[in-house]
């Protein structure tokens, strides 16, 4: 499964599966789907970031393999990107 995170850009194409906020895309992860690549905003709207599914993914080891940032927030990239280079396998350009 590729999961595009993101609470108002579309994804580039069909094969990718959506989630909208934090708390749906923790749930994506939490099951028994295996995500293969995952695009990151950081922003999801309010105080809803996606820092919460870095964190897990990061406290359970279960980044995967293909990790993108497509975040519009400098620092909000900056933070995702150093968590993905740090506990993950980095950000895939």
């Amino acid at each position: 499964m590729r999961l595009y995170v993101d609470d108002l850009r579309d994804p580039p194409d069909d094969t990718w599966s959506v989630a909208r906020s934090s708390a749906e895309a923790l749930a994506i992860l939490r099951s028994e789907a295996v995500v293969e690549e995952l695009s990151l905003d950081h922003d999801l709207g309010g105080d809803d970031t996606t820092r919460p599914i870095a964190l897990y993914l990061s406290e359970h080891d279960q980044w995967p393999p293909i990790v993108r940032v497509h975040s519009s927030n400098p620092v909000g990239v900056e933070w995702l990107v150093g968590m993905a280079e740090r506990y993950g396998p980095g950000v895939t350009r």
